[in-house]
């Protein structure tokens, strides 16, 4: 199957997965590997093939960035966002901040597509990192992890702090690379308590890396806090650690 085959059904699997959220876990996990364990074991390496084209959005999505300004984005106190626009890609700028939607979000399947450094710099957290961040608050790591090391739950599409993926998928550096990301937002009840988790599936390059994993809570470096209640629709934001990465075609379906 190609590229763009492999992305194509990434989305109609990731919706599947969202409708057996109806079920979804009403606990938190316990997982038994401390934070950050370096003796934590990777994940086998796959090789996901060449990169494709843009996979275009689809009907009903909204678009978050098409190449052409940052209009949808800003800083983290509302100012207008400050990073690189070029060759139909944003990049990290440096100094610039982190960045995120003007819009609040939820439960939705996000599509993004990011590049880290062709040229490499650094090594294990210090090379192309960067990372999404649903609702301000449960990140998907980026992380050039292309023949690099580093702790199993800080690698490339790992949710940060809590849950490695099940494969290494990346590509080379400079190459494109697509996530594929469905979340389900926690629930909190009407005494603010913790009804239900939050729960991703993500496809990274095509490939299953998560299928309906639980968030303990927020993921944090060296940490694993609990639950802190939030809004239903929180900004979705996009990490400047440092690092060029680059971004094109990021989209959301709202679910």
């Amino acid at each position: 199957m190609s590229q763009r085959g492999f992305i194509q059904a990434g989305g109609v699997l990731g919706f599947c997965a969202i409708l057996v959220f109806a079920g979804a876990p009403q606990t938190v996990p316990k997982i038994d590997w401390p934070v950050h364990d370096e003796s934590r074991p990777l994940p086998p390496v796959v090789d996901p093939g060449p990169a494709g084209p843009p996979v275009p959005a689809p009907p009903g999505a909204v678009v978050l960035f098409d190449g052409k300004d940052l209009s949808a984005w800003s800083d983290g106190k509302g100012n207008p966002a400050k990073w690189k626009v070029e060759g139909g890609y944003m990049e990290v700028a440096a100094k610039a901040g982190s960045i995120q939607t003007r819009r609040g979000f939820g439960d939705g399947h996000l599509h993004v597509e990011w590049a880290a450094p062709a040229v490499v710099q650094g090594e294990g957290q210090g090379r192309g990192n960067s990372g999404v961040f649903l609702m301000n608050h449960y990140e998907v790591q980026i992380l050039d992890s292309y023949g690099s090391k580093t702790y199993a739950d800080g690698m490339a599409a790992a949710l940060y702090g809590q849950h490695p993926p099940l494969v290494n998928a990346c590509r080379r550096p400079g190459e494109w690379q697509t996530y594929d990301i469905v979340f389900r937002a926690p629930r909190f009840g009407a005494e603010k308590k913790l009804v239900s988790p939050a729960i991703v599936t993500v496809f990274h390059n095509g490939l299953v890396v998560h299928n309906n994993a639980v968030l303990t809570g927020p993921t944090a470096h060296k940490l694993r806090p609990p639950y802190i209640p939030h809004a239903d629709k929180l900004p979705i934001t996009l990490q400047d650690h440092g690092n060029p990465v680059r971004f094109r075609n990021i989209w959301i379906r709202e679910l």
